[in-house]
């Protein structure tokens, strides 16, 4: 069935279908059959490399016949692009998803003339969700490359901007009113430098999977072969899909992985919704320009409106991203007793929320193309606020150790029109020495950056 994007319920598959397309050959459905498919093949080709402890298996008598190995590492390596839809058909019959993998691995064999003591090694000592929890790893961990991808692009465009802008002042502002000054780049530095610690985070969050059977004790595999090594073969086996082995499981991996993955993913989510509404309040105040783009329109009524709605946009996919993840993060790890169904349907939701996430992400990097900063109009407030270098001239006085500087400061600048022929008048009064006299007077709120400049040339 082709959906037309009309009518599709999720704007992941409707608007914002673009946006999301990187991820979908990763967490589809579709990603996710194959991903079944290369499991229950390269298990095969794993008991066929250790078949000296396998003597039992009547399959692996002489070693798997050379069609059915290449058969197999075909499917180990790139199923066929109509194998999801034939393994939806045979699901339809059956009624079993992982089930119908195992149909079509069997039948793929068979076609290779396979006898039937090969075809019943075929997911043999294994539950589903060995393969399940194998391919839900193999699918985060390839949305984490494309995923790592475009954050890196956010994060250089964000250095280069606090490059740029690195000696651009800017009137700072705590809880919303005029605080000591800054720099445009220096503020855009501080973004860089937080995405940068989360994600590392995100890129450190080791994906583990577990594959010993159907309480993770190998009951099945000592009952069949007793002297195989069979930890040895699963880790091998985990190891070969470059997944780091979890041997303390039960019926499923525990997925603590998974939850920390999550909140890697919504930590990043967290810096950039923050960053998104500074955004939007530096283009609020005239800080932040953005270049119009020829035939859009910004609102229905009045023809003049250049709205933010990249970083809008970025906002509330970013929330629905978060939501969903706080929740995989939470419930994902608690299961009853050995195992209960409900991460099972949570699970398939993973790409709505990293879709989601996605989405906002390239909102953000489409506003950032858009912005650049309106000099004239930040050293107008800078200008205006004289007020801020009263900060200067009370440390100056507490260091040259003069009483109740700050006091002092106070009392002159607190509720009351500053500039800065006042504000000179007031330093020329201070008990202090003429080289610090001198140097406040020349003071000038612009100049009064600290080492912002330094700061967000080294981002």
């Amino acid at each position: 069935m082709t959906l037309d994007p009309l009518n599709a319920l999720s704007p992941i598959d409707g608007r914002y279908a673009r946006s999301a397309e990187p991820l979908r050959a990763t967490l589809s459905e579709a990603a996710l059959i194959r991903e079944r498919i290369r499991i229950e093949a390269q298990w095969l080709l794993c008991l066929d490399a250790h078949r000296a402890q396998l003597a039992q298996f009547a399959g692996l008598a002489g070693g798997l016949p050379a069609g059915v190995v290449q058969v197999a590492k075909a499917l180990a390596t790139d199923p066929p692009t109509a194998a999801p839809a034939a393994v939806k058909a045979i699901e339809s019959r059956i009624n079993h998803d992982v089930k119908a993998v195992e149909y079509y691995v069997r039948e793929q064999l068979a076609a290779q003339g396979a006898s039937a003591a090969v075809l019943e090694l075929v997911h043999i000592g294994c539950t589903s969700e060995d393969i399940n929890n194998l391919a839900y790893a193999k699918m985060l961990q390839n949305a984490r490359s494309v995923l790592l991808g475009h954050l890196d692009v956010i994060l250089d465009t964000l250095e280069r901007f606090a490059r740029a802008h690195a000696t651009l002042p800017m009137l700072a502002r705590t809880h919303g009113q005029p605080a000591s000054p800054t720099t445009l780049g220096k503020e855009f530095a501080n973004v860089a430098a937080r995405l940068r610690r989360a994600r590392s985070r995100f890129a450190a969050v080791a994906i583990l999977g577990k594959f010993n059977g159907a309480v993770g004790n190998f009951n099945a595999h000592l009952a069949a072969a007793p002297a195989a090594d069979w930890p040895g073969i699963s880790r091998s086996f985990i190891e070969s899909l470059q997944l780091t082995p979890n041997p303390w499981t039960t019926q499923i991996e525990p997925h603590d992985w998974i939850g920390e993955y999550c909140d890697a993913v919504a930590a990043i989510d967290v810096v950039l919704l923050d960053f998104s509404r500074d955004c939007w309040a530096y283009i609020s105040i005239g800080y932040l320009r953005q270049r119009a783009v020829a035939g859009e329109v910004g609102s229905s009524t009045m023809p003049h409106k250049v709205n933010p709605i990249d970083f809008e946009n970025g906002e509330g996919n970013l929330g629905v991203a978060n939501a969903l993840l706080r929740h995989f993060s939470e419930k994902l790890p608690v299961s009853r007793w050995q195992r209960d169904l409900t991460d099972s349907t949570v699970l398939r939701n993973l790409g709505v929320a990293l879709a989601h996430a996605l989405i906002g992400w390239r909102s953000i990097e489409r506003g950032l193309g858009k912005i650049a900063p309106d000099g004239p109009r930040m050293a107008a407030d800078l200008e205006g606020a004289w007020e801020v270098l009263g900060e200067a001239v009370q440390t100056v006085l507490r260091a040259a150790g003069v009483p109740n500087g700050y006091e002092r400061l106070k009392d002159f600048t607190r509720g009351q029109p500053i500039d800065g022929d006042s504000l000179r008048a007031f330093i020329a009064t201070l008990p202090i020495a003429p080289p610090d006299r001198d140097r406040l007077s020349a003071l000038r709120p612009s100049d009064y950056v600290g080492l912002a400049a330094q700061l967000a040339a080294a981002n």
